[in-house]
Formats: C-alpha cells, structure tokens, sequence
C-alpha cells in the first residue's frame, strides 16, 4: 500500500537542504553523512526493538549476543570479536552476570581460563531484540522504498558490507 507523497515544509534561507538533497561533497563530507545516517538508523534500531526497556547498554548487549552466538567462550575471545579491551568486557560481563544472563566456569581445558556461557533467558533476549529489529527495517522497508529502489537498497547493503570489511582483508594476509 502507496502512501501520498507528505507536503514538504517551506526552507528557510538559514535551513540546509535535506541530505538527499545536497550535493555530493568531499569524501569527508560523505563519510560523516554515512556516520551520521548510521548513528540515526541504530538509535532508532535501539527504540524500535525494545533495547532500552532491557536496562542494559548496548556494549553489554552486543557482549550478550556474542556469547549467545559464540559461547561457551573466553573473555579474551569476546574482546577479540568486539574489537574493544579486555577491561570492557570484564565490565560487561560483571553487569550480564548480576543480572543472570550470563554464568562462568572453568575452562576443562585450561583452569586458568573461565569460559563464559549464555543463560536460556540471555538467548531468548537477543533473539526477542533482533525480531524486532528486523520487523522495524522490513516495516521500514514497505513504507519508504519504492519496489524500483529495491535493487538500490541490495547495492547499499553490499557497499555497506564492503566498508564494514575495509582493511580487515589486509590484516588476515598480514
């Protein structure tokens, strides 16, 4: 279902253009478009989900669903996924414990190591937040893509992956 196009709002002299509007400027003005584009999209991403109803951050949320999907782990593996220090982690994961969605034990393997595991609540939250965010972006989708920006929004998401991947290529031949 098509919805008509909204009347927009007269500019002011002072206002700037919408960002679609705007030319394409340096590539720095291009990157804090995308930064900021991107810094909306997650905010609302965070809203529409239900994230803030859960008391907890987004790095111990973005902790929980690494040891969701990658657990039992170590804390020194969760910071190498995350890309953020050890004392982060340790920091979140205090948090996730308190609230019992995460447990820790001994590592069979090597005692010195503890291995960090989801608790059955912790799996059905990250599954709970990603639904929603999902059935936000699909929503989302319908309403403001037109069927003939579909292809569009396929070429973003693979620019969009290649950025996200930018340089790590390197590292893994270096």
């Amino acid at each position: 279902m098509s919805r008509p196009p909204r009347p927009s709002a007269p500019q002011s002299a002072s206002a700037p253009p919408p960002a679609e509007a705007r030319a394409t400027g340096t590539t720095a003005d291009t990157a804090q478009r995308l930064n900021d584009a991107i810094r909306r999209l997650r905010a609302r991403l965070r809203t529409e989900s239900g994230q803030h109803a859960t008391g907890l951050t987004p790095a111990q949320l973005t902790v929980l669903a690494s040891v969701v999907r990658e657990g039992p782990v170590t804390a020194a593996r969760l910071a190498a996924l995350d890309h953020v220090s050890a004392q982060s982690i340790a920091q979140s994961l205090t948090a996730l414990k308190a609230a019992g969605l995460v447990r820790t034990e001994p590592d069979p393997s090597d005692g010195r190591k503890k291995l960090t595991s989801a608790a059955p609540s912790a799996a059905e939250l990250i599954e709970r937040l990603l639904a929603g965010r999902a059935a936000f972006l699909a929503r989302a989708i319908d309403e403001v893509v037109r069927p003939e920006e579909r292809p569009d929004v396929d070429k973003a998401i693979a620019l969009l992956e290649r950025l996200a991947r930018a340089g790590l290529d390197d590292e893994a031949r270096g």
